[in-house]
């Protein structure tokens, strides 16, 4: 399991492409990366470090993420930094995987709090020239969903 501390420096293999950031929050103009994969591993690098300009400089300006869990939808890069940086401080990182294929990224992690316990986070996210376009993220804590009794010949606890 690859944990992502604030103060790690970035990895910066990879970082090809000068991405110029329109509006008012955002910064000028943000060295980033464009392969999907490693724009995706960067979100999580920045979601860590709460560099919330930084992470919106991955997004797209019309990003659409979906949380079917609470049956909730994020629509804009604003409203989906926002409610990321409002989230009640406590929390880390760690990323699991991250599975690429063309312009499809799923990552895994495990997000604990202090507070709230663990959650664990899939998601399936949409990569266009070096930007976050669209994803939809399924958020659990381990264990929260019981197993029911007719499996219990066929599996065991994690």
């Amino acid at each position: 399991m690859e944990r992502v501390e604030p103060t790690e420096p970035v990895d910066v293999s990879g970082l090809t492409e000068l991405v110029d950031v329109v509006g008012p929050t955002e910064p000028v103009a943000v060295v980033g990366p464009t392969e999907p994969a490693a724009v995706v591993r960067e979100f999580w690098v920045r979601m860590q470090a709460r560099d919330w300009e930084g992470l919106g400089a991955l997004l797209a300006d019309d990003l659409v993420v979906e949380w079917p869990v609470s049956a909730e939808r994020i629509e804009g890069r604003a409203n989906f930094v926002g409610v990321n940086a409002e989230y009640p401080e406590g929390w880390s990182i760690e990323v699991i995987r991250i599975v690429a294929e063309g312009a499809t990224v799923v990552s895994e992690v495990e997000v604990p709090h202090e507070t709230m316990g663990v959650h664990r986070a899939l998601s399936l996210w949409t990569v266009r020239d070096g930007r976050i376009t669209g994803g939809r993220e399924y958020w659990t804590e381990p264990g929260s969903d019981p197993s029911p009794q007719w499996r219990a010949s066929f599996v065991r606890p994690l």
